[in-house]
């Protein structure tokens, strides 16, 4: 599937990944949310955490690649999440799920790379909750 991307976190405008990894590859970057997640502090980077309930927001960016430049984008980002598919020392898993523009309202398919099951567990019970669920507003 070529999905677009929801970023949260270093790969958003402004924040030290977007040039090295996005700048050059996509077609476009919007405002968007996911609803369903807390935002929890890494060491330097955030994680989504997926709530059971499906409370919580996190705000970010959906991040459409130059279709050109999809396949080689999706590698360069797996590579920067460390994810590879079913490996069970993923710190994150990219999954499809469904984010809202924050323009127009819209739902829209997207590839989001949420915190593996031992990190959201650990987060949940350790971890630092960003309350805005915006990495960029987090103080």
């Amino acid at each position: 599937m070529r999905l677009p991307f929801f970023v949260y976190g270093t790969l958003r405008p402004g924040e030290p990944n977007h040039d090295h990894f996005l700048r050059g590859r996509t077609q476009a970057e919007e405002p968007a949310r996911l609803s369903g997640a807390l935002l929890y502090d890494g060491p330097g980077y955030p994680y989504a955490v997926e709530t059971p309930a499906g409370d919580g927001t996190v705000h970010g960016d959906l991040v459409t690649a130059r279709p050109e430049r999809y396949g080689e984008l999706l590698a360069a980002l797996d590579r920067l999440e460390e994810y590879a598919p079913g490996d069970p020392h993923n710190l994150y898993e990219r999954v499809a799920r469904e984010v809202t523009r924050a323009t127009d309202g819209t739902a829209v398919r997207a590839w989001v790379y949420v915190s593996a099951l031992a990190v959201a567990a650990h987060l949940r019970t350790h971890g630092k909750l960003i309350e805005s669920g915006d990495w960029a507003a987090r103080g």
